[in-house]
């Protein structure tokens, strides 16, 4: 089952400095059909303008993905760490029982992310933060895992949640499978590009909730980055 959730039928707001699509209910924008998708509670697409972001606030108790779409971002929070991710790159914030962190564009230039929230598996453990690079060439035609609750994906940035994040950049014609289970849920955005699942076409920063399927094949369309979540 794939419930297509086009871009410009998102909720969002433009506040100037930042405008943020929301595939959920997130700030002053509410859906009761969108609250989430099983433990996925958040994905939200930003574009920030450049020398500008978000000041030091807190978050407790959420697993928050940061891919970086375009440009980089600069992140500094209360355990004293401070780091530049890059386009192409995620970095991971374990809130734990409670964080303040910052998230500046302190580039020349726009950059577009998704922050990515999924519900912890369990709750007030200490906070953690990192960030890591992932070469576009290893994602060529295939998944791979970026973040992960599983013990056995010792390459990816550790979350804690039963829950993978994975990205692949397909060129126009190739497929790439993924076996995500007939019991979980996935949720995938071409970052750019289209696609197609199912014989439905996925354009660039449409949602799809995936549901019900034993192995997901996605067939690029045309030049296509994507990610997907793959949760409980």
């Amino acid at each position: 089952m794939i419930d297509l959730r086009p871009f410009n039928a998102l909720g969002g707001a433009n506040h100037g400095w930042l405008d943020a699509k929301h595939h959920f209910s997130f700030g002053t924008y509410h859906d009761d059909a969108r609250m989430h998708w099983g433990d996925l509670r958040v994905w939200n697409d930003d574009t920030i303008a450049p020398q500008t972001g978000f000041p030091p606030h807190p978050h407790r108790d959420m697993e928050i993905i940061t891919y970086v779409r375009e440009g980089a971002i600069t992140h500094q929070d209360s355990l004293g760490n401070k780091g530049r991710t890059e386009a192409g790159d995620v970095q991971v914030m374990s809130a734990g029982a409670g964080i303040r962190h910052s998230e500046y564009n302190l580039e020349d230039v726009t950059t577009k992310i998704f922050q990515i929230w999924i519900i912890p598996s369990k709750t007030g453990d200490q906070p953690q933060w990192g960030a890591k690079p992932f070469p576009k060439g290893d994602r060529a035609g295939q998944f791979v895992v970026l973040a992960s609750g599983f013990a056995n994906d010792n390459d990816a940035l550790p979350i804690r949640t039963d829950a993978r994040v994975v990205g692949a950049t397909l060129k126009a014609g190739e497929t790439a499978e993924y076996p995500l289970g007939k019991d979980r849920l996935g949720y995938l955005v071409p970052a750019s590009g289209a696609v197609e699942i199912e014989g439905i076409r996925v354009n660039a920063r449409d949602g799809a909730a995936i549901s019900e399927i034993e192995v997901l094949k996605v067939t690029a369309i045309e030049d296509s980055e994507i990610v997907l979540v793959d949760a409980a």
